[in-house]
């Protein structure tokens, strides 16, 4: 039996409905304003992470002064706010025109170039009181045009992974003390900046990829000099697809803690930051969205039901974990380069839009409630984690799976009560496992087919999330459990 108490622990963010939308720059093309169309009417995402892409607005005038173009910028800013999404914007990269070099570049993709040939410049500026004018105009700008009220409610930070290859690439990559020293720089300029033109708008960093060395080197730079920073992000990934491969770190959520949070949370409370603001501003069940099932043939789980499993109990262990987890956005990057469905890259809809279950696990989460409160279950391996609002309206998120989201658990049957009396309510119950909402399945059962029309629009069907049963809350709830599946029940007026 799954008991679920009417106690309220506390007030919970909803911090699991955030993505960081990659490449940034297809904001302004079909297919990509097809997915942020969807997830705004779905109600699916509420902040957007980008990048502020100065290698498009910034650029030398004759005169050799700096100039600024923020035509394309404000097309992709525009189309954002008109869909209703908040903002986390990273002040990246370092434009060409005032880096040290413009041999640094990278590009981080399954093809050898980012999307649209634009590469990123890791180098240094050649002066950081160039970067503080870049951030203060831009952010000027941003405040000239949507206002101050509306910036002051986003985040931003500044630039994104320079313990990784993002910044300095040129330098080892264990000279963490070189990259931090210099990111350091970086970080005060863009404070400086962004402070000159606005009061409100939230600043932080240092978008760490995962060296707690570097982490400690920041936050010590922080502590010494004072200099503002409102919250921290830093991103976490369970494993990736060589150590997969090598079988030296298999899928489980327990990695992100043992590896990366546990770690940087010892970083924090070094320095007095335990409580402050944490933003995840990237997070995936296995890092390199480039890679899909040809690099590793395990990252099929992100087109099936283990994904969405994986999500639900992460969500769990975070909302247990006693951290002050604002945002956890879930990284959309590498899907520009599909050319099948189905094929394990990590984003929401296959090439043919075809609504993958780590979708619909996000959509289920988008009708939670801000009052978490207590669920009890003797069952290992079942992790629900249950809310309501004031009117008493209940809804409880719940999975069952094995450490290693292995099959070989055995099906239960399982009754879900509720401590308070839910008879005048109505029951809506969401399941995705192996037989519902789940079009990898549908598309496996049937053999793997080459896809025609007839078989994309049962495909899509499938993919929309749909209740599986809707009964009187004076009736027996029931749940099979059947391994990675992820449910989610609501009791509403």
């Amino acid at each position: 039996m799954i008991r679920i108490e009417n106690k309220v622990i506390k007030k919970q963010p909803k911090f699991w409905n955030h993505a960081l939308f990659h490449p940034t720059d297809a904001i302004e093309d079909p297919w990509g304003k097809r997915i942020l169309d969807r997830m705004a009417a779905d109600g699916a995402i509420k902040t957007i992470r980008i990048y502020s892409m100065f290698e498009d607005i910034v650029y030398i005038g004759e005169d050799g002064e700096l100039c600024y173009d923020f035509r394309v910028s404000d097309l992709r800013l525009d189309y954002l706010l008109e869909k209703g999404y908040d903002l986390l914007i990273s002040y990246a990269s370092v434009p060409d025109c005032i880096a040290v070099s413009n041999n640094l570049k990278m590009s981080m993709s399954k093809g050898g170039s980012r999307y649209k040939g634009k590469m990123w410049n890791s180098a240094p500026p050649k002066d950081y009181g160039v970067w503080e004018e870049i951030c203060y105009q831009y952010t000027k700008h941003l405040v000239d045009r949507y206002g101050e009220e509306k910036v002051a409610s986003w985040h931003c930070h500044c630039h994104n992974e320079p313990d990784a290859g993002f910044w300095m690439r040129n330098v080892d990559a264990k000279d963490l003390l070189t990259k931090s020293t210099e990111y350091c720089k970086l970080y005060d300029a863009f404070v400086r900046g962004v402070r000159r033109a606005s009061a409100g708008i939230r600043v932080g960093g240092p978008a760490l990829s995962c060296e707690t060395e570097f982490l400690d080197y920041f936050l010590s730079h922080v502590k010494e000099t004072g200099v503002e920073m409102n919250y921290v992000a830093l991103h976490t990934y369970g494993t990736n697809p060589k150590m997969i491969n090598e079988g030296t770190r298999p899928l489980a959520t327990e990695n992100h803690f043992v590896y990366r949070i546990d770690p940087y949370r010892e970083v924090l409370s070094k320095y007095g930051f335990e409580d402050v603001e944490l933003i995840f501003d990237e997070w995936g069940a296995a890092s390199h969205g480039f890679h899909n099932i040809e690099e590793c043939p395990t990252l099929i789980f992100r087109e099936n039901e283990v994904y969405s499993a994986y999500f639900a109990k992460l969500i769990y262990q975070l909302t247990s974990s006693g951290l002050n987890v604002s945002k956890m956005m879930i990284c959309l990057s590498g899907q520009h380069e599909m050319v099948t469905d189905f094929s394990g890259f990590r984003n929401f809809f296959t090439l043919n839009f075809i609504t993958k279950p780590i979708y619909n696990a996000h959509l289920m989460t988008s009708k939670m409630e801000e009052l978490l409160v207590e669920s009890k279950t003797d069952r290992e391996n079942v992790f629900a984690v249950s809310t309501k609002n004031e009117a008493g309206e209940y809804s409880t998120l719940l999975t069952y799976c094995s450490k290693d989201f292995s099959e070989d658990l055995p099906e239960l049957c399982e009754e879900l009560v509720f401590a308070d009396d839910i008879s005048d309510k109505t029951v809506t119950v969401y399941c995705i496992d192996k037989s519902n909402n789940n079009p990898y399945r549908m598309w496996e059962r049937a053999g793997c087919p080459e896809m025609n029309e007839e078989l994309l629009v049962a495909l899509r069907e499938e993919g929309k999330l749909k209740p599986t049963s809707v009964q009187k809350g004076s009736e027996p709830l029931k749940l099979k459990l059947t391994p990675n599946c992820t449910y989610l029940i609501t009791v509403r007026k």
